[in-house]
């Protein structure tokens, strides 16, 4: 389960309401019913149901439910819990167990949610004999047609004996999920609409779900969403294989309503509040706060980008062009407790996400959104892919790619990555208005340098600042690099680019620090 911070997820409008019921560790609730349909359900079959309702206008999703669900707080939602001995598929000696989630709270959209077998689908139908209520005085009388807000699915993934919470659907197209020793963290998103700009984000949501029934044996699990926008509908086919890397195959085929300016293909969710490059703005006994530290590029010509995030004072929006991006993520690099200080969050324990594309997905960037935050209880950083040509109404959009949450083994550059970027002030002995970073480096490359190996830092910055010094020299404490870069700036109100990798003569044997200082 996650810790218990409500987590709202901000994104420049104000990031959908997601992370929270990921962050949440939260049971709940069964779905309205929903058309049956006969026979099995397979990827063909939704994304019928998908280009049906992208050839009808949106309509926009209604609450439903009293008005005492809307109004309760985090800790009062989070009181109500689905019975243990009420899962789907609880005694039947499967792999999987699916919890539900009561609506309530921001969740007031109800999902519907249909499990599928070999004698057809069976509609998951929604009461509140199934809910545990806690301390909250609701009449469950008024709450039959209350309906589930979403799901979480539970797989033994740290003991044969127990199965634990592994994924969770809940909010918008929001879900997140674990792996072994891992605590919920950063989150995924089915798909983004003009996230970061003036015209306001538009949220797509899974509207319903098909769960089908494993095997006894089974290893994997599959599911079908979906989903509605006032842009797009879409259909997805998600493939659950939980493990020490928790990891999802995901197919998803769009039909767009209108033309979008903007599209996030395979999006990502995270919170950076302060860090190594960035202390507290207040007192604070915990060092660093933050799910994931930076993003990381594998662009389609090889080359490794890292991008440590901030926590910026106005909405900062940077991007990478690349043409078929080999991967990319938001990453938890710091693994040590001492860097967090934190019992009850445990950051050092949650996962990176990182997503590998499947076939070649053309030329775009890959996008990063980062919001300023007064605390943690919030996400705001989003990362996501932006194709180079948005898609026009009428047009048909399929990608596949592969979603995971790493921790022990993590997708990383083969020769040397950043593990830390420490800023300070940029002066010596006396005091000025420069800034000072220490970029230190790691990686297997180090080890099988010879002695005569000459390693430099090749470092710029752009035209906003002046770099007075670049100095690489030996970590005899990690065994790596590290890289002293000392520069001005020439105008405050205008951010700075930070850019450079370690080489051994001509080759370049790091992958490249890209920073970008915030304006003031």
């Amino acid at each position: 389960m996650v810790s218990g911070k409500c987590r709202r997820t901000a994104s420049v409008a104000a990031l959908a309401c997601c992370a929270l019921a990921a962050a949440l560790g939260l049971l709940p609730g069964r779905p309205a019913s929903a058309a049956g349909v006969a026979g099995a359900v397979g990827f063909e079959d939704v994304a019928r149901r998908a280009k049906t309702l992208a050839g009808k206008s949106w309509e926009k999703p209604q609450a439903r439910g009293p008005k005492e669900l809307s109004a309760l707080t985090y800790e009062q939602y989070r009181d109500i819990s689905f019975k243990a001995d009420r899962y789907l598929w609880r005694g039947a000696r499967l792999p999987f167990e699916i919890a539900f989630f009561h609506t309530g709270f921001n969740f007031d959209n109800p999902v519907r949610i249909n499990e599928v077998d070999s004698e057809g689908v069976h509609p998951v139908r929604f009461s509140p004999d199934d809910f545990d209520y806690g301390a909250n005085k609701l009449d469950p009388q008024k709450l039959r047609d209350a309906g589930f807000a979403g799901f979480r699915v539970h797989h033994a993934v740290n003991t044969p004996k127990v199965k634990d919470e592994v994924l969770v659907f809940l909010g918008a197209s929001y879900f997140r999920a674990v792996g072994k020793n891992q605590r919920y963290g950063s989150a995924a998103r089915g798909l983004t609409v003009d996230t970061a700009e003036s015209t306001g984000e538009e949220y797509p949501r899974f509207t319903e779900f098909w769960i089908e029934r494993p095997a006894p044996g089974d290893t994997e699990l599959v599911i079908y969403a979906l989903l509605d926008s006032r842009s797009a509908a879409g259909a997805y086919r998600f493939v659950l294989h939980p493990g020490t890397e928790t990891a999802m195959n995901v197919k998803m085929r769009l039909y767009f309503r209108e033309s979008v300016h903007k599209l996030g293909i395979a999006p990502m969710s995270s919170m950076y509040f302060f860090g190594e490059n960035q202390g507290s703005q207040r007192a604070d006994y915990r060092p660093e706060v933050h799910d994931s530290d930076g993003l990381s590029v594998h662009a389609g010509s090889g080359e490794w980008i890292w991008r440590p995030f901030v926590n910026p004072k106005r909405l900062l929006v940077t991007s990478f062009s690349t043409t078929d991006p080999r991967g990319f993520g938001v990453m938890q690099r710091d693994r040590a407790f001492s860097s967090y200080q934190d019992v009850g969050g445990r950051y050092e324990l949650r996962p990176s996400v990182w997503v590998t594309p499947r076939g070649k997905w053309g030329s775009g960037r890959v996008e990063l959104v980062q919001i300023p935050l007064p605390d943690e209880t919030n996400d705001n950083i989003v990362a996501y892919w932006v194709p180079a040509k948005a898609p026009d109404a009428k047009q048909t959009l399929e990608l596949q790619y592969r979603v995971a949450w790493q921790k022990d083994r993590v997708t990383q550059p083969p020769l040397a990555w950043v593990t830390q970027s420490r800023r300070g002030a940029g002066y010596v002995r006396a005091p000025d208005r420069g800034f000072a970073f220490m970029v230190d480096f790691e990686g297997p490359v180090f080890k099988t340098l010879p002695p005569e190996a000459k390693v430099t830092g090749a470092f710029t910055v752009d035209g906003n600042a002046q770099l007075t010094e670049s100095i690489a020299f030996p970590n005899e404490a990690t065994g790596g690099w590290r890289v002293s870069l000392r520069l001005r700036r020439i105008d405050e109100k205008k951010p700075v680019e930070l850019r450079g990798v370690l080489k051994n003569g001509d080759e370049t044997i790091s992958e490249t620090w890209s920073y970008v200082l915030p304006p003031e």
